[in-house]
Formats: structure tokens, sequence, C-alpha cells
């Protein structure tokens, strides 16, 4: 389990001041920030890491750019808000080409276009080290939508996911589409039923153990259910490192679907939701085809 990060967080949540500006702060995909005359922004940074999220000896620079945005829009997606504006700041090693860093910014302008978000601006510098790439990202609430959060999950809530799951360093971590636009079609659609919503970064069982510590509650994945989300990429990976494809599901992340947690038996038709489990009062557990319960250990990747 991340523990590191667990304890790292919730020591700088304690740590965080109470301030009227800040409407939602640290522990959530976003930050909401209250403005003047009742308006609200939302913001987020992402880090990405040569030899951490990518690897520039094999990965094309400009997937690498790709995907620091497509981290960001991910954030947005997860709080159903509207992507506006990004700056980029990127540590350039000192012997990467000028086409290099150019490739890279290709791959931002692309998904950047895509989106209709402003690269607004950033900063550049080089240094003896691989590459870095920094992101941060501005939003705005949709009309007539509240941002989503991952701490309003309730005890009966059915838990849904937006597609399959697992084997995303065979390439879909660099390619994913980020669920901006499921999102938004999310939020309309459900309204009020929707009442939590977070993107799986880190793996299924980690990201649910955060809603649920967020919440305030338990949840019970149903392993019958989940067959249903192990993509084809996590039964290839299984064949190659014989861990089971549930557990690739699980906890391989970078997938970046959507999890929610919204009133049961929830239907709508332009974003096709996978079932996985439901919100109960305490713990984690899995239930097997049998009815038995286990708990589940919340892992994850761990930077």
């Amino acid at each position: 389990m991340a523990d590191f990060e667990l304890q790292l967080v919730a020591w700088l949540q304690q740590r965080q001041k109470s301030s009227q500006t800040v409407a939602v702060g640290i522990g959530d995909d976003m930050a909401v920030i209250r403005l003047h005359a009742g308006r609200r922004i939302l913001t987020a940074s992402d880090m990405l890491l040569d030899g951490v999220h990518f690897d520039s000896r094999i990965h094309d620079l400009a997937l690498v750019g790709r995907k620091a945005i497509a981290c960001n829009l991910s954030d947005c997606a997860a709080m159903a808000a509207r992507p506006l504006a990004a700056t980029v700041s990127v540590a350039l090693p000192r012997g990467l080409t000028l086409n290099q860093a150019r490739r890279l910014f290709e791959g931002i302008e692309a998904i950047a276009d895509e989106f209709d978000l402003a690269i607004a601006g950033g900063d550049t510098t080089r240094w003896d080290h691989p590459l870095a790439v920094d992101v941060a990202i501005v939003a705005e609430p949709y009309d007539g939508i509240e941002p989503v959060t991952r701490s309003n999950a309730r005890e009966g809530d059915a838990l849904y996911v937006t597609g399959q799951l697992g084997g995303s360093l065979l390439g879909r971590h660099l390619t994913f589409t980020p669920r901006v636009r499921e999102a938004k079609l999310l939020a309309e659609g459900l309204g009020p039923r929707l009442h939590a919503m977070m993107d799986l970064s880190d793996g299924l069982s980690l990201d649910l153990f955060r809603m649920c510590e967020a919440s305030g509650v338990g949840a019970i994945l149903d392993e019958s259910l989940l067959a249903q989300v192990v993509s084809p990429a996590a039964r290839e990976a299984s064949a190659a490192d014989h861990r089971s494809p549930q557990e690739h599901a699980l906890g391989d992340g970078e997938d970046f679907e959507l999890l929610l947690a919204a009133e049961p038996d929830v239907v709508l038709p332009a974003v096709p939701l996978l079932r996985v489990g439901e919100v109960t009062r305490k713990g984690l557990t899995i239930r097997d085809p049998d009815g038995t319960l286990r708990i589940l250990e919340p892992r994850g990747y761990v930077h």
C-alpha cells in the first residue's frame, strides 16, 4: 500500500489553514477557489518524471507531452469541470535536441487543441538530469453543474467505472483519452443522483480506498462484476508476469477511467457504466462468487 504518499497527504491536510478563498483544498482531484460575486475556479497540477511516468529512451516525446496534458484534463473530468487553460514547465536534459523539444510540445499542443485548452505559458529550464514536465491547469464549473468531489459517497450507493482497467503500461498510459466529455454528460444526466467521482490514476483498489476515506464510508467490490472490467491488456500482462488479470485491474494504475458513486441502477445511454460494487458503512472488502467477504488491501501504483 502507498503508505508514504497517503501519510504525507494526510499530514498536509492537517496543516492546511482554513481559508475563505479555498472551498475544496488538499485531498481531492482539484482545488476549488472562490472568487468575487460567487464565481469559482478549479486548479490542479501534475508532474511527470522520466523513468517514473515515461521512459524517454523508448517513448515518443509527442506522447509524453500528450500524457502530461491528459493527466490534468483527467483531473478536470474527475470533478466534471470545464478545462480553460494550462501552463507547462519543463526541465530539459542538456542532451535534448531542439527538434526533440519541439516534438514534446507538438504532443502538448495536439491534445490541448482537441479539448479546447489554451496553453497560457510556463517555464523552461535545462539541467544535467532526466526530463521533467510539470503542468498546472485551470478550469471552471459548467453552467448548472456543481463540481463533483470524492467526499460525498453514501452508504447504499452503487460503484461504477467508465471503462475496462489494467495493463496500462503496455501502452494505454500514454494514449488514454481523458473522460472530460463523459464527465459532463454524467453530471448533467445523473444530477443529484451522482454523489462522488474521481479518476483512476493509481489503481481501482487504492483510489477506491481514497474515496472511502474522504467520504467516511466503506465499500465492497464484487468479484463477479469485476470480470467485466478486466481489460485485454490486463490479461496480456497477466500472461507475462503470472499475476492474475484481476490483480492487474485492481492495482496497475494509470487507467484514467472515472470511478463514481451514485444511486443504484442508474442508466445513462450516453455513457455506458460498468458496476463494480457498492458503498457500505465501513471497511474495504471484496465479495467472492460464493458470497464470502475478504479484506481488500488497497494496492496500486506507487512512485
